[in-house]
């Protein structure tokens, strides 16, 4: 590795919703980097970042990816990060590691949901952000329009230091707001420009937004108010620092613009990349604990402290193996080396370095603090584990990962691949810790749970593609559960005489409804020894059993008391398991007779929504049973509180997609059960057949 100034590294994420034109600018930045020799396009999956067969295939990015370059002797780690909903986890992991972030504004549709949504997560973890308006060079670009909608929505304040010379067929090039010089264009997607002075009929333009952008940056410095304010002119230098200072600061995001499939714009946002992002020296020192303690453990962004890191993604490859993404916070890492995983409790060699290029690796020998780097085999760590020293320990808190929204259950096309199925799905969980698998002891399907319907069948696509496991995703049974309304008591009386040693056991039991969670509760009223004390248990024992499957729909039982208050006894015949059985045969009996009524799980929904699609989204709860619980206004969207039932929201994710124009997000949770209306109980025994 060759060695760098540690204050010379930018640690960069590339952000925005999805189609904005991320990887767009990834490319077009190593391009002119000198990475790589011709401008990759998504397009035509020439993209050296989107390598995934499921990313060409969809033309998004669905997994973020990394890269690293240089421009005016400044080191920059760049990664592209997904911006399709149903990813946003990823893009969320990354921030927590991240030193600052570009956030890509369409000059044609603004920002959208999952902008406010990464916007919302850079707030969390202080990541500074600069916007860079793209698509000026097409159809409906209107730059003010996109600025307008980044303080509008994100509650950004914008200032401008590039402006686009014309838009759509007409944009020409740019004007940099700080030297006051127009760059005119060649489209030759080289990146070619003749500096120009500003043209006649922007000159106004440009006064305007200039002194906006001088006034943004004296209130970032008290030396610079105060000579702003004393009506003397700032020099460029004092402009930059001014610019640097607002932006790590969160005073204001600098808004540039271009288009990065005709690479315009690159070079100017690259050189302003290193004036106002942080360099991990920026972002400070990083608290954790000392491990199994409570106890603060400090560490400096410096190459003499402890070495210290947090892996923030993982990689399973069927053939190369795992690979471990890590940042270093403090200290150095070479390879042949043992550090600690203090989350696991384990020690860990490393055995070789190296740099991602996309899907290359390239090894080097060492890697320094604020490096971000990936590792080899590591045997027990795991995404949001931290490394350290093995003397020095200090363990960082992890981000604990989103909960799932929807899910699917799992059927093996062939007979026979559970196991690999199984071993293919903890390899997938390994890189993506929002996956979830479970096994429904109740349904016995396998249900594979995860952000949205289109990441659930990356996943199997994934699944079939590495691991040879091919599944299909089917829609979950519904976990309905039964209960009665009414009591009643009942006999319940085993015997059996064939030769020999018989089996006898009476019980009578009386059952009544408990209120709706309340379970189950055995009460025994037995007096007299009319049932042996030793036999109870096993009474209790063969009830518990019935209740596991209930004569509506073969669910389980809930809410139920039932008392055993008197039976009889035969003092040879008798024993444990007759009275399991008197025990079963009673309750299934009492079930009959105390109004059976069938339970569905519902689920607490909260829903973020535009402003505009409110009236649409309620309505569509409605019609699916749905009981809105509360609505809370948010900078241009809605939060809907609502109780729905889970059969009529299973497949909601695509749904709100449809209605919201993919502005809408949800997430959903278990609530409590409910009963199910007499009609639709109808209906559910119809389609299970047991009318």
């Amino acid at each position: 590795m060759g060695k760098y100034d540690t204050t010379k590294l930018r640690n960069l994420g590339i952000v925005a919703h999805n189609s904005a034109g991320k990887t767009s600018l990834v490319e077009a930045i190593l391009f002119n980097t000198g990475m790589t020799d011709k401008l990759g396009k998504v397009d035509n999956g020439t993209s050296s970042m989107d390598f995934e067969e499921e990313e060409i295939k969809r033309q998004a990015t669905l997994s973020a990816s990394l890269n690293h370059c240089t421009w005016n002797d400044y080191s920059l780690h760049i990664v592209d990060t997904p911006g399709v909903s149903n990813f946003l986890h990823d893009t969320r992991r990354c921030l927590r590691v991240l030193g600052g972030a570009v956030v890509i504004v369409s000059a044609i549709s603004g920002t959208k949901a999952q902008t406010k949504q990464i916007w919302g997560w850079c707030d969390d973890f202080e990541v500074p952000r600069m916007a860079f308006v793209n698509k000026m060079d097409k159809e409906r670009a209107n730059f003010l329009k996109a600025v307008d909608d980044m303080e509008k929505s994100l509650g950004a304040r914008a200032v401008v230091v590039t402006m686009p010379i014309g838009a759509e067929e007409d944009f020409s090039g740019t004007i940099d707001l700080v030297r006051m010089k127009a760059r005119l264009y060649k489209f030759d997607e080289k990146g070619t420009y003749d500096e120009t002075d500003i043209p006649a009929e922007y000159q106004d333009e440009a006064e305007r937004l200039r002194e906006q952008l001088l006034e943004a940056v004296a209130e970032a410095d008290d030396e610079l108010m105060e000579k702003y304010l004393e009506g003397e002119s700032l020099s460029e230098e004092e402009v930059f620092k001014g610019l640097r200072e607002g932006t790590l600061t969160g005073v204001f995001t600098p808004v540039f613009c271009g288009s990065a499939t005709a690479n315009i714009g690159i070079r100017q946002l690259l050189d302003y990349i290193t004036v106002c992002m942080p360099s991990p020296v920026d972002k400070g020192t990083q608290i954790g604990v000392k491990p199994g303690t409570d106890e603060t453990v400090e560490r400096r962004p410096s190459e003499d402290e402890p070495f210290s890191a947090m892996v923030f993604k993982t990689i399973n490859d069927p053939y190369a193996g795992k690979l471990s993404l890590m940042r270093l916070y403090s200290g150095t890492l070479s390879s042949d080396t043992v550090v600690y995983n203090p989350n696991k409790d384990e020690k860990e060699r490393i055995s070789n370095i190296f740099k991602l290029e996309g899907k290359k690796q390239t090894a080097i020998d060492l890697a320094a603090a604020g490096d971000i780097i990936a590792v080899p085999k590591l045997k027990a760590t795991a995404t949001g584990d931290t490394l350290c020293d093995l003397k020095q320990q200090v363990m960082y808190e992890p981000l604990v990962p989103l909960k799932p929204i929807i899910s699917f259950a799992l059927e093996g096309r062939s007979k026979g691949d559970e196991d690999k199925i199984y071993t293919g799905l903890q390899r997938l969980m390994e890189e993506d810790p929002t996956l979830t698998v479970t096994r429904d002891e109740e349904t016995k399907e396998m249900v594979l749970s995860g952000m949205g319907q289109i990441h659930l069948e990356v996943a199997v696509e994934r699944l079939k593609r590495k691991y040879g496991a091919d599944v299909v995703l089917k829609e979950p049974k519904v976990p309905y559960r039964e209960t009665i309304k009414a009591s009643t008591q009942v006999q319940g009386k085993y015997k059996k005489q064939s030769g020999g040693r018989g089996q006898y056991g009476d019980v009578w039991i009386e059952v009544k409804p408990l209120p709706r969670g309340a379970g189950y509760e055995f009460v025994d009223k037995v007096v007299g020894g009319v049932v042996p004390r030793n036999y109870i248990p096993a009474v209790d024992k063969g009830i518990v059993e019935a209740m596991k499957t209930g004569p509506l729909t073969k669910n389980q039982v809930v809410d139920v008391q039932v008392t055993l208050y008197d039976g009889s006894h035969h003092s040879v015949d008798s024993s444990e398991m007759a009275f399991k059985v008197a025990g079963s045969m009673a309750f299934k009996k009492a079930m009959e007779q105390c109004k059976p009524v069938l339970l569905e799980p519902i689920m607490a929904m909260e829903i973020t929504v535009p402003d505009d699609c409110m009236g649409d989204v309620i309505g569509d709860l409605n019609s699916r049973r749905g009981k809105v619980v509360g609505v809370e206004p948010q900078a241009n969207s809605q939060v809907i509180k609502a109780e729905v039932p889970m059969a009529e929201v299973l497949r909601y994710a695509p749904e709100l997609r449809s209605m919201t124009s993919d502005r809408g997000m949800f997430t959903m949770e278990f609530n409590k059960y409910e009963e199910v209306p007499t009609h639709q109980t109808a209906k559910i025994l119809e389609e299970q057949g047991n009318a």
